[in-house]
């Protein structure tokens, strides 16, 4: 089967070369979109030398240069890859294994679920996503141990029938929330997360925190 990432990236110059190179070097059929989200340095032009479909659009957002990449998608699965290297691409084998067993829709990778190398850091950042799990469990009668990980893959015509409306980070409980109402089958499984400090280059703040549980919320009550 053919696999689309999806790689939104904004002044990512010194990793976006290096994720790419990981997954071409992968044995898989791979499709490369990354989605420049407004970047200032030379990401863009990294990744178009690397051959990579490269989609320039104005800053707005991890969801919006998701959102963006999902019409070019030409694969049998779509795997929503981080430019940063948070996330190691030597794990997309066994991410989409499930799907190319026919057991699931839609994979995910889990940061906390153990068994896997991970950076110990940020406490509070552990907290909010324990909470942020415990609560799409509640809303959505589930089990998942890390519904904000940024490792997602999906069967093409799943991601394509997602009404997905998220700019920023919100995209990530969006589309956790989605498909659980769906009671699509979801299945999850240990990555390695190789997280950033702030100082490194880490985006994600405790205001994507309250943004996650309101749209968790409106999902489930509107759809």
């Amino acid at each position: 089967m053919r696999v689309s990432f999806l790689i939104p990236a904004f002044n990512e110059a010194a990793t976006i070369g290096d994720v790419l190179e990981r997954v071409q070097a992968l044995d898989l059929d791979a499709q490369l979109i990354v989605v420049d989200d407004g970047s200032t340095d030379e990401t863009a032009a990294i990744a178009e030398r690397a051959g990579a479909l490269v989609i320039r659009k104005r800053n707005e957002g991890k969801g919006s240069a998701i959102r963006a990449a999902i019409p070019h998608i030409d694969g049998d699965i779509a795997v929503i890859q981080d430019a940063d290297l948070e996330y190691d691409p030597a794990e997309v084998p066994a991410l989409i294994g499930p799907i190319l067993d026919g057991h699931a829709d839609v994979v995910f990778g889990s940061r906390l679920s153990g068994g896997r190398p991970q950076r110990v850091y940020l406490f509070w950042h552990l907290v909010g996503n324990r909470f942020l799990s415990l609560l799409t469990n509640v809303l959505y009668n589930t089990t998942l141990s890390d519904m904000e990980t940024g490792y997602k893959a999906f069967r093409t015509e799943v991601i394509r029938s997602l009404e997905l409306t998220e700019n920023k980070f919100g995209i990530e409980p969006e589309i956790t929330a989605k498909v659980c109402r769906r009671k699509l089958r979801i299945y999850e499984l240990p990555i390695s997360y190789y997280g950033r400090s702030y100082e490194e280059g880490k985006k994600i703040t405790w205001r994507d925190g309250f943004r996650a549980v309101w749209v968790l919320l409106r999902v489930r009550v509107t759809g």
